[in-house]
């Protein structure tokens, strides 16, 4: 292990190791469908590129489908990508839906297609580049221990890794399911080590994730690393360009060793 490393290496999963930008619009538009019935099933063509860049807004499932949801209702994305949260929650308001119900639908559409047709599914997701390399040497060293904190559902999470020959113990993959912040997650992750000095560094694409950790006084000593590959905005990575706390990572340093990382 280098000099400088961390024990515990916490991983967001979307926009960190995984690009799933592609099942994301697809999965989005099928839950679209089939709760606003428009009257053509095909997309309109340049939906999906203006999705993918709307994409860092998106926090939780749910909002996949009313984010193109606002796209049919010509919502500019400025409006959208300063005011995302309020205009989901008039969405929702003016629909009569819940964010509830829209992610059981989603989450049950997603199951329903990898039962059915599990090799198209993983076809439509992309590991970055070094990125699966990377995790196999973090598991092959006992000194560092990745885990996967994500709002993605911990069982496709598993079934991506596993189709790239990564095999992670299911305590190892905290997700949706586990419905508590990530900052507090990592408090457990700190609580439960059995070392006496605990470095834990957090690898994670969105912003406001980081800053929410980063607010939590007992939560000082976590390392946070803003991926500038993932999904975020240039004025999000040039935010925290002079950031004491919060450093941006690039891709290429991420598949270095940890002496090399900010």
């Amino acid at each position: 292990m280098p000099a400088i490393a961390p024990n515990i290496l916490a991983l967001d999963f979307d926009g960190v190791l995984c690009d799933g930008l592609i099942e994301y619009f697809q999965t989005a538009w099928r839950t679209y469908c089939q709760i606003w019935s428009p009257s053509s099933l095909t997309p309109p063509d340049d939906m999906a590129p203006i999705f993918y860049r709307l994409r860092p807004v998106i926090e939780v499932g749910w909002e996949m489908p009313v984010l193109i949801r606002a796209l049919v209702l010509a919502i500019p994305e400025e409006k959208i990508l300063q005011e995302w949260p309020s205009v989901a929650q008039q969405i929702l308001l003016e629909d009569n839906l819940s964010a509830g119900d829209i992610g059981v639908k989603l989450d049950s559409l997603r199951d329903e297609w990898i039962e059915t047709d599990l090799e198209t599914w993983l076809g439509l997701h992309r590991f970055y580049p070094s990125v699966v390399e990377k995790m196999r040497s973090l598991l092959a060293d006992s000194s560092v221990q990745p885990i996967i904190v994500t709002t993605k559902e911990g069982r496709f999470v598993r079934q991506l890794l596993q189709q790239q020959q990564i095999e992670m113990r299911d305590e190892w993959i905290i997700g949706k399911e586990c419905k508590r912040p990530k900052h507090q997650i990592l408090r457990e992750l700190i609580e439960a080590s059995n070392k006496d000095a605990v470095s834990l560094w957090f690898i994670e694409d969105r912003l406001k994730t980081l800053q929410s950790v980063q607010q939590q006084p007992d939560l000082n000593q976590v390392r946070l690393y803003l991926a500038d590959w993932g999904y975020n905005t240039a004025i999000a990575r040039e935010s925290v360009r002079n950031d004491e706390r919060i450093k941006l990572l690039s891709l290429s340093q991420f598949a270095q060793d940890f002496d090399n990382w900010p």
